[in-house]
C-alpha cells in the first residue's frame, strides 16, 4: 500500500535528514557526478534495481557526460511521501 502525502512539518525533518536533496514544489532531486560516462550509466542502472525492489521509480536524466539528476515524488499522491525519503536514501548508500 502507498503511503499518504507528507505534512509539510514532516518534509522539512526528512530535508533535514537528507540535506544533500533539494525540494522544488512537490519534488525532491539531486544531481550526482561520476568520474565517467559509464559510471553514471552504471548508477543510473543501479538507481534502476533499488527503484524496482522498492517498486517507486523516480525520474533520471543524465546531461552532461557524467552528471545524473534523480527527481523523486509520489505522483498518485500529489506529492512527497515516506517511499520518497526511503528511496532517496538508498540512493545516496549507492553513490560512488
Amino acid at each position: 500500500m502507498r503511503t499518504k502525502k507528507l505534512p509539510e512539518t514532516a518534509i522539512t525533518t526528512h530535508l533535514a535528514s537528507t540535506p544533500d536533496w533539494q525540494r522544488t514544489g512537490d519534488t525532491i532531486h539531486r544531481t550526482f557526478k561520476a568520474s565517467n560516462f559509464a559510471a553514471a550509466l552504471g548508477f543510473m542502472s543501479a538507481v534502476g534495481v533499488c527503484a524496482e525492489v522498492a517498486d517507486h521509480h523516480p525520474d533520471m536524466l543524465l546531461h552532461g557526460w557524467n552528471n545524473v539528476t534523480i527527481t523523486l515524488s509520489t505522483h498518485d499522491q500529489g506529492g512527497l511521501t515516506e517511499l520518497d525519503f526511503a528511496l532517496a536514501a538508498k540512493i545516496d548508500a549507492l553513490h560512488f
